[in-house]
């Protein structure tokens, strides 16, 4: 897993990742509570109609820098749909001035890319911030798409003092702004200090029980909140969906080298049967997410080699295919159970600029595994450990009766008639009525 280098900009939504991105990283420099808005406007008098792109930050004041690096490249198909131009306008919370730019990315003198614009005085006040626009031809539905899809996997790193929100401004048509897009009501301010681990795991909690932050709350037609009775009194307890584990796995090349760390969470979720349109949130496959520098990222080959080389069926699962899909890792399952899913994250280490180690990557998961075997007793057994007993007793709290399982994982993964969500250490099961 590496860091995105932008030599070149395959299109304008890969740019505006890239703007967003940089967004990030200034709004977490910042000590204060930041808002970073993209917001994209049709402009229906052109033919075909012009989209407006505005991406927008109260972080630490940009610095140019960051666009050096940046070219267009005449390569790609959509090279016509962009004039190549940015509107830079930036000031920081030292400055006494807002300070405005043109940068032309599709300049082949880089000298004459970037142009100051004359600055306007602050009259005193202390603020500061980021604002980029830009024009283009792309369809306002690809934008939509590809920037949400990017904003529903940051929202997993709750990233405490960042609220992002994504605007549609449709023109003419006469449609509500509130439509398909993510409002930032409030920052992820957490009730106490947590590692950055925690965090993953909370927000991978969210983005399972929303199908991918698709949603603006838990789904309660998969993820019902059911409970049932313990005694004759009124104590309830809540049945579990979902399972999770985690690994840190940390090394130096040499006393002089910098510390490569990586971390790894895997959720293990169980829906009930869902609707035809939460289907897609179960399923044999397992989309990899990755991360660096607290934005999403491509799985590298070394990532892909190290998910490879891990021995699954120690933990009775069976890989049938991995594939890369548009820079994503794809894993297939084998005999997955009915409505199971299982999501992977991996996180480097922050400012890490060299690929990281494949056994480090591979340590991580597998620890993240061997984690999930502890917490929770039965889940994850290899074949050979069926083999050595493949039922055991659970004696019921008002009955007499004693149940036999034959579990693959745990009886939480298996489906039954009348038995569910039964656990090796459970002392309570659930009879359907």
């Amino acid at each position: 897993m590496v860091p995105n280098q932008m030599a070149a900009i395959a299109s304008v939504p890969k740019l505006c990742l890239h703007l967003i991105s940089s967004a990030i990283q200034r709004c977490r420099m910042s000590e204060d509570i930041c808002r970073l808005s993209v917001a994209l406007k049709r402009f229906p008098v052109s033919d075909p109609p012009v989209i407006g792109i505005s991406i927008s930050d109260t972080g630490v004041g940009s610095c140019l820098e960051e666009y050096k690096d940046l070219r267009y490249s005449r390569d790609y198909p959509s090279f016509e749909k962009w004039d190549g131009e940015l509107s830079v306008t930036t000031t920081s919370i030292g400055d006494s001035e807002i300070y405005y730019y043109h940068l032309n990315l599709k300049e082949s003198v880089p000298t004459n890319r970037l142009t100051a614009l004359p600055s306007k005085s602050k009259n005193g006040a202390k603020f500061c911030g980021t604002e980029i626009s830009l024009s283009t031809f792309e369809r306002m539905d690809d934008l939509q798409a590809e920037i949400t899809h990017f904003f529903q996997r940051v929202l997993i790193l709750k990233i405490s003092n960042i609220a992002v929100e994504l605007v549609i401004e449709p023109g003419d048509i006469l449609e509500s702004q509130y439509g398909n897009f993510i409002q930032a009501n409030e920052c992820n301010r957490l009730p106490s200090p947590m590692s950055n681990i925690e965090c993953l795991k909370s927000g991978l909690e969210d983005f399972v029980y929303k199908h991918g932050n698709s949603l603006n709350e838990k789904c309660f037609s998969c993820f019902p909140n059911r409970v049932i009775p313990v005694t004759k009194w009124k104590s309830l307890v809540q049945l579990e969906h979902l399972k999770v584990g985690s690994g840190l796995a940390c090394h130096a090349e040499s006393q002089r080298s910098t510390e490569q760390v990586m971390e790894a969470v895997i959720m293990i979720s169980e829906a009930s049967e869902p609707s035809i349109s939460c289907s897609s949130a179960c399923g044999p496959k397992t989309e990899v997410l990755g991360f660096y520098d607290f934005s999403p990222c491509a799985i590298s080959q070394s990532s892909m080699n190290a998910l490879i080389s891990i021995d699954w069926k120690n933990y009775g699962l069976t890989l049938r295919s991995i594939v890369d899909q548009n820079g994503s890792a794809l894993l297939e399952w084998e005999d997955l159970p009915t409505y199971a899913h299982i999501d992977i994250i991996m996180i480097p280490s922050e400012k890490r600029k060299t690929e990281l180690d494949k056994n480090l990557m591979k340590k991580a998961v597998t620890l993240a595994l061997d984690d999930l075997k502890a917490r929770y007793t039965g889940l994850l057994l290899s074949a050979h450990a069926l083999k050595a007993g493949s039922s055991y007793t659970c004696r019921i709290p008002q009955g007499k009766n004693i149940l036999h399982l034959d579990d693959r994982w745990s009886c939480s993964m298996t489906q039954f008639k009348s038995w569910k969500n039964l656990s090796r250490e459970s002392s309570i099961c659930l009879i359907n009525q």
